[in-house]
């Protein structure tokens, strides 16, 4: 389905779905119907899985874990790695025999995959028992389609071909009272060469800054105390000019920051994060993810004169190799991207740097590798998530030559992982015996003695102490390092 895109979704279309939300909660009152949602992917997906929580939550479905009981279960999925898709798949091939023993459970798919026609084909062909299909542009509209799903012994079918819409006021069911994502912006335009989340998730929009600082005021009242400002690439936000003409600049990241009393408003990311930091009750702010081509130098002043953003910055660099970069569509070198590390530290030596890293891309050489390998040597990153080179349908990279043969990525990907491993655990080994500010986020899932939390610099934490500390901030003395997490004790 094509729909003209009208960025922000009208009040009138938001009233709409919330008479379907009433509708469906007096058909459900009385009746203890459950949903599960399976929220696959990045922390955009994770997003999108917490507003359909909250509008099922709305419309009078409670939570469950069990599948046997659910009444109605949402796949919301990423189709970023051929791997992902595959597992969705086998999940969903998995809920055929359920369906035929339980014929009024629902099953609704949805999310990146959903934005692909292909995958649309295949279950329209393959898997009649899905009722609902909905892509990422009208996850709003899911209270409309469930009920008509509800009322229908049709597949309902509703993906629209759009650069995508903002919509605002949805309800939202988040894990927990301590941490909360915060979309500041919709979509992507760098269109790398391997990626499919511009196709999916449309071009860039950004929010309204009001209604995100609205957002995140009403966070703060509810005790949340650390937010993460969400984007597929955060350094862009405002740049769009989606939604706030003609008041917004097309200008780039200048020196000119937002204020509420201003009649000629040019915001930029920066300006953004310094009215977030005003905001009284929450103590960390964390955002991602940034491209490098955007790490401007005042996002770097800002980030250093503002103790509440966090020490810790997620920048991809998927490859060492300026000319895999430049077959990547990155738009830095390899030396920019080493230049732009060791401009951040030095205005912030605390600062910790985690990463992503495709290994094996089409064309890459050893020397290539090599490249690789070193910037890795010379960051030093606290933490890497590696990825094999996955063919996306729809992107350039999919049809290119010299694709790298599967026994060649595995190879690079293990040396990668060991020496990434090395540098973690050298990066850990000089924190014992420091004391750390964590933030305390509850009983460990791996030692009940234990409370987790983690550092400004998004260290995970372990350390005995009564659960009363729960969302409240400590110090603790760093007693051992276990990789993926250190072990301390409190410091009264």
């Amino acid at each position: 389905m094509k729909r003209e895109s009208s960025l922000r979704v009208t009040q009138q279309e938001i009233e709409l779905q919330k008479t379907y939300i009433k509708k469906i909660n007096k058909l459900n009152q009385n009746k203890n119907k459950k949903f599960i949602v399976n929220t696959f992917g990045c922390q955009m997906s994770e997003s999108d899985g917490e507003k359909y929580r909250g509008l099922l939550i709305e419309m009078g479905y409670e939570l469950t874990d069990n599948p046997i009981e659910a009444d109605i279960i949402v796949f919301n999925t990423c189709c970023v790695r051929e791997h992902a898709e595959e597992k969705i798949f086998s999940h969903l091939g998995n809920l055929k025999v359920l369906k035929r023993t339980k014929k009024d459970l629902i099953i609704a798919f949805g999310g990146c995959m959903a934005q692909q026609p292909q995958v649309v084909e295949k279950i329209k062909k393959s898997h009649r028992h899905v009722d609902i299909i909905l892509g990422t542009h009208n996850v709003y509209r899911f209270p409309e389609l469930l009920y008509n799903a509800v009322n229908s012994a049709k597949m309902i079918s509703e993906v629209w071909d759009i650069d995508g819409v903002i919509p605002e006021g949805l309800p939202v069911m988040r894990n927990d009272g301590l941490k909360a994502w915060v979309d500041i912006m919709y979509g992507c335009n760098n269109f790398c060469s391997y990626c499919i989340v511009p196709y999916v998730r449309g071009r860039e929009r950004s929010r309204d800054p009001k209604d995100i600082i609205n957002e995140i005021k009403l966070l703060a009242e509810q005790g949340y105390k650390e937010v993460t400002l969400l984007g597929q690439n955060v350094n862009s936000y405002g740049l769009d000019n989606s939604s706030l003409t003609p008041q917004f600049s097309k200008e780039g990241n200048k020196e000119e920051n937002y204020s509420s009393n201003s009649k000629n408003i040019r915001f930029d990311f920066t300006g953004l994060l310094e009215e977030v930091c005003k905001i009284e009750g929450i103590d960390r702010i964390r955002f991602m993810t940034s491209n490098p081509k955007d790490f401007s130098d005042k996002l770097i002043e800002v980030m250093a004169h503002n103790p509440k953003i966090c020490r810790h910055v997620h920048l991809p660099f998927q490859s060492g190799s300026t000319r895999i970069l430049e077959k990547m569509n990155r738009k830095y070198s390899k030396q920019q991207y080493i230049d732009l590390v060791e401009k951040i530290r030095k205005s912030m030596p605390e600062v910790s740097f985690t990463s992503d890293i495709i290994v094996g891309f089409p064309g890459e050489t050893e020397e290539d590798f090599q490249d690789t390998l070193d910037v890795v040597k010379k960051v030093r990153f606290d933490l890497v998530y590696t990825f094999l080179f996955s063919k996306r349908e729809g992107t350039p990279a999919a049809v290119m030559e010299d694709q790298v043969d599967e026994e060649t990525k595995k190879n690079r990907f293990d040396r990668l992982l060991e020496l990434v491993y090395k540098i973690v655990e050298e990066n850990n080994e000089k924190m014992v015996g420091c004391i750390e500010e964590v933030f305390v986020e509850g009983i460990s899932r791996n030692n009940e003695e234990y409370l987790t939390g983690r550092t400004g610099t998004n260290k995970i934490v372990n350390f005995p102490g009564d659960v009363s500390l729960t969302k409240k901030f400590v110090n603790v003395e760093i007693l051992s390092q276990h990789l993926w997490y250190l072990k301390g004790k409190l410091v009264i």
